[in-house]
């Protein structure tokens, strides 16, 4: 299996990439490209599933063409980054053994990537749909799911690592450390929408702080993807009750701890109705020195002007925004005639002339 990890890089175009790597610029508030000081400004989309709600895995094999066609138009409508996600269980064979079928899949999706001059945040370690985790992955206790996780950040990692396609590697999405007393009983948090988008990387503190967790697992994991993919950026998609409050709920990966071990933060906000300023403030809470990409927003619980204020507000902290786009078009929401469509519909709209917003404002 090591032989084919070395191999499946070759796999992708043989000519000279003609995209260069990001890299974080020198005064650590953005991204240039490659060695030059020209600015790379994250406007992008998440493509976490698909119009019915199909995570990518679940139909690139049969339904590549849709996928080609989806890529086509998220760049059509300005979009430079597509966040895309990978369940464990979906690369893993076993907690040593990927699953090298995908890993293929998953190059061919790189090469699409660079050919439709789009960049790739890889998202890894999902677990979104209960019935896909493996049994003996949710039975491991937090030493073997550590090193299950190395394993599938070392396959993805170095079958990535030819592609200029790949701007980051997210090594989860929103992942929580338990609370400092007793066992967590799982190692999901609530289903939202059928998925399960919150993952504890423990289920006990056992004597250490919470953020002391949380640095020694992103310092495991990104150690694996620096030494198979050098100089390829690093994060984790945080929500926004990571700051470190009194009296509030919070994830246990405080941004102020946790980014000395990461390339850049990524946090997730989605602006409430008369609440914009408070937005903005949690915002301001994740600038701890490193670059920040808000990787998930939309206007969920807002309407649309806050959202716009939400997004002009943000650009002096944020020097990147990514946001959702599920296969359908602008059209093809308006007429599904629904209040989600609608909405969907609304916002494609405005990332397709909010152009102007790709340029972070210095203080």
């Amino acid at each position: 299996m090591t032989r084919l990890l070395w191999v499946l890089p070759l796999l992708l175009t043989a000519c000279a990439p003609s995209m260069e790597r990001v890299a974080v610029s020198e005064d650590g508030r953005g991204f240039v490209l490659g060695d030059t000081e020209e600015a790379f400004v994250p406007w992008g989309v998440n493509y976490d599933h698909d119009r019915s709600g199909r995570l990518i895995e679940e139909y690139w094999d049969d339904e590549w063409e849709t996928v080609a066609e989806d890529f086509r138009e998220m760049k059509a409508l300005g979009a430079n980054v597509v966040r895309v996600h990978l369940q464990f269980g979906s690369f893993m064979k076993s907690a040593t053994e990927p699953d090298g079928e995908r890993l293929s899949r998953l190059m061919r999706l790189c090469e699409m990537a660079e050919r439709t001059g789009l960049r790739l945040n890889i998202t890894g370690l999902g677990c979104y749909h209960r019935k896909d985790v493996p049994a003996w992955y949710d039975a491991m206790d937090e030493s073997a799911r550590w090193a299950a996780q190395e394993k599938f950040w070392e396959a993805v990692a170095t079958a990535c690592s030819r592609s200029p396609a790949v701007f980051c590697y997210d090594l989860m999405n929103e992942p929580v450390v338990p609370g400092e007393q007793g066992i967590q009983p799982g190692w999901l948090g609530p289903e939202f929408g059928g998925k399960c988008f919150v993952q504890f990387v423990t289920r006990e503190t056992a004597g250490r702080t919470r953020p002391q967790v949380a640095e020694a697992w992103i310092a495991r994991l990104a150690g694996v993807v620096r030494r198979c993919d050098p100089g390829r950026l690093v994060t984790v998609g945080l929500v926004d009750w990571s700051l470190d409050r009194p009296n509030a709920l919070t994830s246990g990966f405080p941004p102020d701890r946790v980014a000395a071990g990461l390339d850049f933060l990524s946090v997730h906000i989605y602006p409430v109705q008369g609440k914009v300023g408070e937005a903005i403030r949690t915002l301001e809470g994740f600038s701890v020195g490193k670059p920040v990409v808000i990787e998930e927003t939309f206007p969920l619980r807002c309407g649309p002007e806050e959202f716009e204020e939400f997004l002009q507000r943000s650009r002096a902290t944020a020097c990147g925004w990514i946001s959702f786009y599920w296969g359908a078009t602008e059209a093809e929401c308006r007429a599904d005639g629904t209040i989600p469509g609608a909405m969907m519909a609304g916002w494609i709209a405005r990332f397709r002339r909010g152009i102007e917003n790709r340029a972070p404002e210095k203080p």
